[in-house]
């Protein structure tokens, strides 16, 4: 995926959540499967929703939330 604003392809927090608010599904299939291959990734993902979950209808957010805490448990 293209950033608006990142002029990289790396997994940095800018570039999870340009993801996960912007991104299709081919783009949640490739940051899902970098975050089951790297834990850091994982954790990244996990620390960016719990920033954005104070809104009830982000519910991007409140997917990859859940999905985080689960694997990383």
């Amino acid at each position: 995926m293209q950033h608006r604003h990142l002029n990289h392809e790396g997994f940095t927090l800018a570039a999870i959540d340009d993801i996960i608010s912007r991104g299709k599904r081919c783009d949640w299939a490739v940051l899902r499967n970098a975050a089951l291959r790297d834990r850091s990734v994982m954790e990244k993902v996990l620390r960016i929703c719990v920033s954005r979950c104070f809104d009830p209808y982000a519910q991007r957010y409140h997917f990859w939330m859940h999905y985080a805490k689960k694997n990383l448990a």
